[in-house]
């Protein structure tokens, strides 16, 4: 009689021992891994992306292993030196210029704006992306906070007080299919001004090809 057939397929005997499947679990640990390894410029935003989808897909270990192969261990132990300085950033200005985060800025795990009378701009457009949630501690008062979302960018306004402010969700085409990479949790108070939600402006050569074609002829 043959050798024994294995869960993917592929007989398996003496000398060829089963795949052992991988458990969420496993999963998990591997995307924290490939998001560690972006917040520290290892791997650039396409291949943390093609990484992620193959860690979310994978069904052995083996297939888990070699996408963290080339990459170094990431610091397990809780409370790790500078773990939680990384985990959070803080920004406080008063009547100054523009704050901005745009290009390849790494998204932390918690964002504490103290802001007061500066416009806020947080573009996740280019973003490196290393955790699933982003909370923002908001204290603003005066001016605008603008977040600009791309795919797979959810924006939760509903724990945020409005004082004297409003929210504004521009339309962003959406697929429902799309799986979430980053969803962003505003909780605190905004006071005066707005809170808008927009997706990326249109450059002019984007503009130029969706012209209608009469007023392109």
């Amino acid at each position: 009689m043959s050798g024994e057939i294995s869960p993917m397929g592929q007989p398996s005997g003496p000398g060829s021992p089963p795949e052992l499947r991988a458990s969420h679990a496993d999963r998990d640990r591997v995307v924290d891994v490939l998001r560690i390894a972006a917040g520290d410029g290892l791997l650039a935003a396409d291949e943390l992306d093609e990484r992620l989808e193959a860690a979310l897909t994978a069904r052995t270990l083996s297939e888990l292993t070699a996408l963290t192969a080339d990459l170094p261990p990431a610091p397990s132990a809780p409370g790790a030196a500078g773990a939680d300085v990384k985990d959070v950033v803080r920004i406080e200005q008063v009547h100054s210029g523009a704050v901005e985060r745009t290009g390849r800025w790494v998204v932390p795990r918690r964002l504490e704006l103290a802001v007061t009378y500066c416009d806020v701009t947080l573009d996740f457009t280019g973003a490196v992306i290393t955790h699933d949630t982003l909370r923002i501690d908001v204290d603003m008062t005066g001016k605008t906070l603008t977040l600009v979302t791309g795919p797979g960018i959810v924006i939760d306004t509903d724990g945020l007080q409005l004082v004297h402010s409003r929210v504004k969700f521009a339309r962003t085409p959406t697929d429902p299919d799309a799986p979430v990479a980053l969803r962003v949790e505003l909780v605190g108070q905004k006071a005066h001004g707005r809170v808008v939600v927009r997706p990326p402006r249109r450059t002019f050569g984007q503009w130029l090809l969706r012209r209608p074609a009469a007023l392109s002829a």
